[in-house]
């Protein structure tokens, strides 16, 4: 890759293995259904939208040296994802999700974080020895970050003065992991991308729309939020404007991966200079059709 990258995507990366079943699927059943691997994670997730777009994202996670982190790698390569500031510990197998879907959505999922959960501010060098940005001359563009960074990263890289000058783009990798995303709370550049579930983590309370949610997380000191749910209308808001907008109807095939390619096709039309609601639409519009359309499973 000759070219520098455009946006950075700092944060998971592992193999995604996800089980899934047209039948309705409740505690303790066994039923058909097929089985597919593939590289996931929301920082991978998000990278590989974007560079399908035609950016040059870099990929900042933490990869195992193992036979499974080595054939990962190789795929993102192939994915046109910088990997140049992976960080490769040779102590730690590469982290896995696993998820259940069925007919009536997501069952259940577990997720091995070791990898993840390795990062410290020493993964994030390139970002102030001058590779990628520095003290003096600071990474000015956009940077993806995920909440399965620990809460001790997440709080030092809320202080870090190389990052002062970059357009943070937040996400929850979960409801359980949504709350530790507080500590952006009155940065300014800072959008938060979240569904309506991690929004209430966030808040400490329940919301009926995306709407209230929004108003919510702005009042906590959100600079601009976006919130998702599900088939419902999604709300970007800030102190100055509202958007609310309904997705397409649909017919689900699937769930795992859609908050992180409605983010990732947001992005990538902001970063197109694309006006705020028909960016939100076409977000919109992506997810649904990723959702509706049937994993290609093996």
């Amino acid at each position: 890759m000759t070219d520098g990258p455009d946006i950075l995507c700092v944060g998971a990366a592992h193999w995604d293995v996800i089980g899934h079943s047209r039948a309705q699927i409740t505690l303790g059943d066994d039923v058909p259904g097929t089985i597919h691997q593939t590289p996931g994670g929301v920082a991978l997730n998000i990278a590989r939208t974007l560079a399908q777009q035609g950016h040059r994202p870099a990929l900042i996670a933490a990869i195992g040296q193992d036979a499974a982190g080595k054939a990962l790698v190789a795929e993102i390569d192939a994915l046109g994802i910088d990997t140049r500031f992976l960080v490769r510990p040779d102590t730690l197998p590469t982290d896995t999700y696993l998820a259940i879907e069925g007919a009536n959505g997501l069952i259940a999922a577990i997720a091995t974080a070791a990898a993840l959960e390795s990062m410290d501010m020493h993964a994030l060098a390139p970002l102030h020895d001058g590779r990628l940005g520095s003290d003096v001359a600071p990474w000015r563009g956009a940077v993806v970050l995920d909440s399965g960074l620990t809460p001790t990263l997440i709080n030092d890289l809320v202080h870090a003065n190389w990052l002062r000058a970059a357009d943070l783009r937040l996400t929850a990798a979960s409801p359980a992991k949504a709350a530790r995303l507080r500590a952006f709370m009155g940065r300014p550049k800072c959008s938060f991308y979240l569904n309506l579930a991690e929004a209430g983590q966030i808040c400490g309370t329940s919301f009926a729309d995306s709407a209230r949610a929004a108003r919510a997380l702005l009042a906590l000191g959100a600079a601009r939020v976006l919130v998702t749910d599900g088939p419902n209308a999604a709300t970007d808001a800030d102190a100055h404007v509202q958007i609310t907008r309904p997705p397409p109807a649909t017919a689900p095939q699937r769930v795992t991966g859609a908050g992180d390619l409605f983010m990732a096709a947001h992005i990538a039309q902001e970063l197109a200079d694309t006006p705020r609601q028909d960016a939100l639409d076409i977000a919109l519009r992506a997810a649904a059709a990723y959702v509706a359309d049937a994993p290609h499973l093996s």
